[in-house]
């Protein structure tokens, strides 16, 4: 059976700030998808942070405008009860007036495979909040590229065969399609800067899909900061794939990454619960791990990937280093450089009134 697999997410308010969405607005955005069961053969809705994602199985295939409609219209009713709540940021991420045929590009993210459904299909949606896309770059390279990370790489026959990595250049919109093991050096440069590049997919030799990532940069749609593009995954797993603790343990080594309060700074990736809040703690990064099984395109799950109390240890190192960053204060690298500021125009203020006292 082939089937497609949609994650979309989207910011459309949080309760006193950036923190998560009210009861009031994610069953708002379950009444919608559920009039829809028969676009749909599953679907999932849960949050990380401030950010919604609904997870949908069904045979429309990628890009599909109907399943894209559909999201975007469970994001509307969202924000309507956002608005009447008074929700910080309600519709932030909904960059449009009005539907025009896909979801991407309008601001909330998207990741979509399609692919012949196995007899036990297993995948992991990864979903962060308060950072960027390329936030997942060393995960990736830990899954699919680093055998220190991933014994399988040597022992899968599959994955020794290396896979193709695509990678986006997010200023421009074009994608290198990079294959392991020839192009590795390459793929190291681009994901030296993952402000620039990133990961947008990850394909074996043979054409099978494997990652989808989502890529948006909300600041290049809008023109203007309204919010981190926390970005979502899913990664199908076992098998000829890695397997599902090889692809979650990609994150039990908290690497820093950009985003975090104002999105102006860098602190560790924390691995946290399910439907878990975004921390009031100068906004440390977060992911969470939904691991599915799925069969005729009906979910089995999820259960939770970092609930195990192994990531309670992983999150206090989380912790002790985005502490140990903290203390650094406004000094570089705790906060971005200048370009890659969201609230540069505030520095830029700042630096011409310090130009004009330069003699």
């Amino acid at each position: 059976m082939r089937v497609t697999l949609s994650a979309i997410k989207a910011d459309i308010g949080g309760i006193g700030g950036h923190t998560r969405p009210s009861d009031g607005v994610l069953n708002a955005v379950r009444k919608t998808i559920s009039k829809s069961k028969d676009l749909l053969l599953d679907y999932y809705i849960g949050y990380a942070g401030d950010d919604i994602h609904i997870i949908m199985s069904h045979t429309k295939g990628v890009n599909d405008s109907n399943i894209h409609k559909l999201a975007w219209d469970a994001f509307i009713e969202g924000t309507k009860v956002a608005k009447e709540e008074g929700l910080y940021g309600a519709g932030q991420d909904l960059l449009k007036d009005s539907f025009s045929g896909n979801i991407k590009g309008m601001g909330p993210g998207v990741a979509e495979l399609e692919f012949e459904e196995r007899p036990n299909e297993a995948f992991v949606v990864i979903a962060a909040d308060k950072t960027e896309p390329g936030a997942f770059n060393l995960p990736f390279y830990r899954m699919f590229v680093d055998t220190r990370s991933n014994t399988g790489l040597i022992i899968n026959p599959s994955l020794a065969e290396g896979v193709i990595i695509n990678v986006m250049d997010v200023m421009n919109g074009k994608i290198a399609s990079l294959k392991m093991w020839e192009d590795k050096p390459e793929l190291e440069a681009a994901l030296m800067y993952p402000g620039r590049y990133v990961v947008s997919s990850i394909y074996t030799k043979n054409d099978e899909p494997i990652v989808a990532s989502s890529t948006d940069r909300l600041h290049n749609i809008a023109g203007t900061y309204v919010g981190k593009d926390d970005p979502i995954a899913i990664v199908r797993c076992q098998k000829s794939f890695a397997a599902t603790e090889e692809v979650c343990s990609a994150f039990n080594d908290p690497h820093f990454v950009a985003g975090n309060t104002r999105g102006s700074h860098h602190l560790p990736l924390m691995p946290v619960r399910l439907n878990t809040s975004a921390s009031v703690n100068y906004s440390i990064p977060i992911v969470m791990a939904l691991i599915f099984s799925m069969h005729n395109g009906k979910f089995t799950g999820p259960i939770d990937g970092f609930d195990t109390p192994d990531w309670d240890y992983i999150r206090m190192e989380a912790t002790r280093r985005a502490l140990a960053m903290r203390a650094q204060g406004f000094i570089h690298p705790a906060t971005l450089v200048p370009e890659e500021l969201e609230y540069n125009k505030g520095y830029e203020e700042r630096m011409k009134k310090l130009e004009k006292k330069f003699k």
